[in-house]
């Protein structure tokens, strides 16, 4: 009876564990796939979040803005880092969240900026 009891634990766990490395290998698969799908630029986006602790989402809810527009960025910088001075009553954290936000944006500006650059050099118009 012990015997047959451990061969079932023993399929079990053999069953479980197949199971599992098809689940990681179909993971891994459709992460290289991701990846390759953004390309280079979402290589350095991807650099820049790992860098500045922040994500492109998360830095635009911070900063409440939905496209990245300078104007519209720095217009709600400048709100956002005046209602949360300390002088008036602010919270210190939070003004330090608007300021990495910003960066953040700006970041993705710059990774824009370079990309266009390098696709008018490639692809100049004759």
């Amino acid at each position: 009876m012990a015997k047959y009891l451990a061969q079932i634990v023993v399929m079990g766990v053999q069953v479980v564990g197949r199971a599992f490395a098809r689940a990681l290998q179909q993971e891994y698969a459709a992460s290289q796939a991701a990846a390759r799908a953004r390309g280079r630029s979402g290589q350095q986006s991807a650099a820049v979040s790992s860098i500045t602790g922040m994500s492109l989402q998360e830095a635009q809810q911070i900063l409440n803005v939905s496209t990245l527009s300078p104007e519209e960025i720095q217009k709600s910088y400048e709100h956002l880092f005046k209602v949360n001075e300390k002088s008036v009553g602010g919270s210190l954290y939070l003004q330090s969240k608007v300021v990495r936000a910003k960066e953040r944006l700006d970041e993705e500006l710059n990774i824009q900026k370079q990309e266009q650059n390098q696709q008018s050099q490639q692809n100049p118009e004759t």
